[in-house]
């Protein structure tokens, strides 16, 4: 399981997924689909999310399946910007 904070057009939105790679043509394929082609992610530690987000962790984490899925945890860029430190942020993957 892998954490992200995603930045896009009309700011960051902070996803999960058990896609191993956020480069993955099938995770860059649902984020298409979800309108989002053109985006910045940090992978944030999974720890630090569940801190953070609490029981609304534990419920998104419950409707995340095995494999190759993708779940937005939160999409309200201030408070996603607001909740991560720029050190909490893992190298940016780039897709546009």
């Amino acid at each position: 399981m892998k954490a992200a904070v995603v930045f896009t057009g009309s700011g960051p939105i902070l996803i999960l997924t058990t896609y191993a790679s956020f480069g993955s043509p099938d995770f860059i394929e649902k984020l298409d689909a979800k309108g989002l082609n053109k985006f910045i992610a940090y992978e944030v530690p999974v720890d630090l999310v569940k801190k953070k987000y609490g029981q609304h962790f534990d419920v998104i984490m419950k409707d995340v399946k095995q494999d190759d899925d993708l779940r937005v945890l939160d999409y309200n860029g201030h408070r996603v910007f607001h909740n991560f430190s720029f050190k909490d942020l893992g190298i940016p993957y780039q897709h546009e």
